[in-house]
């Protein structure tokens, strides 16, 4: 699903960080080394259909290269 973050992510937690992230592997093959950590938090957000909803959103992400496979787990409105 394509969507368009609108403003902050809110209420932003840490949920595993390095080995603890079954996709460690992964991340490391397909971004580069470093200490990757996985996050959730809650945003405000622009679905494909025009939509704009608030969500919750888990997302990887490493110092220097950013947030990187952003997805929708559930939608709060």
């Amino acid at each position: 699903m394509h969507f368009e973050i609108i403003g902050e992510i809110n209420k932003v937690e840490t949920i595993a960080v390095g080995g603890k992230i079954r996709d460690i592997m992964r991340l490391i093959k397909q971004y580069g080394p470093g200490r990757w950590r996985k996050l959730k938090g809650v945003a405000k957000i622009r679905l494909q259909s025009g939509q704009i909803c608030n969500a919750e959103i888990h997302w990887y992400e490493v110092h220097g290269i950013g947030r990187k496979k952003l997805k929708i787990k559930q939608i709060l409105d």
